[in-house]
């Protein structure tokens, strides 16, 4: 608890210490805007255009409160935990961004309050070279005009999906409450090269495959090696289409994340656990890992269309892989589709539903399928505030008679406030 309240104080002395003009203008080259400006936005936008004139940091921070009215049951063999009605635990998070030069960046993300950390912990950076100024005036300056470069312990740009979901406290972007029931998102030590133009966008990047560091079991090491190629076009002030398909590929590392890296957790707390849950331990409830430790080809396709205030937003998944003691892959695939309707001055109201559905070759199950069923809607009551409503069905089929997943499903209502600047 001490050790807590010295970190807490701390961030407050940091945010009076900073110098204010340090935040008059607070908005940064090559940037994603952390409010209403960022929804539809995926890779950071790429522009040479400089507003750099010394170092320049920006304090910003998002936290999100949800109510939850779920009800939850199975076939009764193992039994439930009891849940009822009531708020979760609120989460923040703290985010710095600096620009440090012309034409570099640094990002850092420290989740403040988590479902799975109540306590601080950093969740990643990286830094970003949009120019190579530094190292010589008008270095590879046709090459940089076009490409970026980031370095860090970073969210890795896996499928457009994760720029969509709820990354702990910043919900903004998310049109509904929970992510996808097989939830791709990883942080992982590596690098990625982006080269966009006219409309094209290609990126390749490798990473040392571990979610947690460190010196200590050097035979856990590895490779994970992610590709990206797609096309993104605003063809008129009314129409913008964008379609990509991306690999993410191990090779063979010991054990891999990429479905269970999300140290937060699920927004949906609770619902079919037993009755030794807790929030903080069982906090993946309603998602699925499928459990690919090694030796995992993931790929996603992602098709985006929006058209005045409609927007379409697909995701078809498919990922194989094993676990140390199999003789043979197994395969998960994931198909989502969803249709939002912005409306309003400044498309300041949405709603919108979503169909997600996963087909798995469990390990312990044999082949299994999850469904879930999402209706939504929103109100922006400023750029950086946001409420939001979501009635969800889950359901799961193919599960043994002696599974706590057996008949099992959940449904129920969700309200949600974001705030974030």
């Amino acid at each position: 608890m001490k050790s807590n309240f010295k970190i807490a104080l701390a961030v407050l002395m940091a945010l009076f210490v900073l110098p204010l003009s340090a935040q008059k203008n607070r908005d940064l080259d090559n940037y994603r805007q952390p409010d209403k400006r960022g929804i539809n936005v995926f890779e950071a936008p790429k522009s040479t255009e400089s507003t750099f004139d010394g170092v320049k940091v920006r304090i910003g921070g998002s936290s999100s409160l949800q109510f939850q009215a779920l009800n939850h049951e199975n076939s009764g063999i193992v039994p439930l935990k009891e849940i009822g009605d009531n708020f979760n635990l609120a989460t923040a998070n703290l985010d710095l961004d600096v620009a440090l030069y012309d034409g570099i960046r640094m990002h850092l993300r420290t989740y403040l309050s988590s479902r799975h950390h109540p306590e601080p912990y950093v969740k990643g950076g990286y830094i970003q070279f949009d120019k190579l100024e530094f190292i010589k005036e008008g270095f590879l300056e046709d090459f940089m005009q076009y490409a970026t470069l980031k370095i860090g312990h970073m969210e890795n740009n896996y499928g457009d999906a994760h720029f969509r979901r709820s990354d702990n406290a910043q919900a903004i972007y998310n049109p509904f409450v929970g992510n996808l029931i097989m939830d791709a998102f990883t942080t992982e030590v590596g690098a990625e090269l982006y080269y966009q133009r006219n409309g094209f966008i290609g990126m390749m990047g490798v990473t040392n495959g571990k979610l947690n560091q460190g010196v200590d079991n050097p035979g856990t090491g590895g490779a994970s090696f992610i590709a990206k190629l797609g096309y993104d076009k605003q063809f008129d002030n009314d129409l913008r289409f964008r379609l990509t398909g991306s690999i993410y590929n191990t090779g063979f590392v010991r054990n891999s994340y990429l479905y269970s890296a999300d140290r937060a957790g699920s927004r949906y707390y609770l619902v079919l656990e037993d009755d030794e849950a807790s929030a903080r331990s069982n906090f993946r409830s309603g998602r699925y890992n499928p459990g690919l430790r090694n030796q995992i080809t993931a790929i996603m396709i992602n098709p985006f269309v929006k058209y005045k205030g409609l927007e379409f937003f697909g995701t078809f998944e498919t990922a194989s892989g094993k676990a140390d003691s199999e003789a043979e892959e197994r395969t998960a695939t994931q198909f989502s589709t969803e249709l939002i309707y912005r409306f309003g001055n400044d498309e300041k109201f949405f709603i919108g539903g979503r169909y997600n559905k996963v087909d798995a070759e469990d390990r312990s199950e044999g082949e299994i399928e999850i469904s879930r069923f999402q209706l939504g809607a929103g109100w922006f009551m400023t750029k950086n505030i946001l409420a939001k409503f979501e009635y969800v069905n889950q359901k799961h089929d193919g599960y043994d008679t002696t599974s706590i997943f057996n008949d099992a499903k959940f449904n129920g209502i969700m309200f949600e406030t974001v705030i974030s600047f």
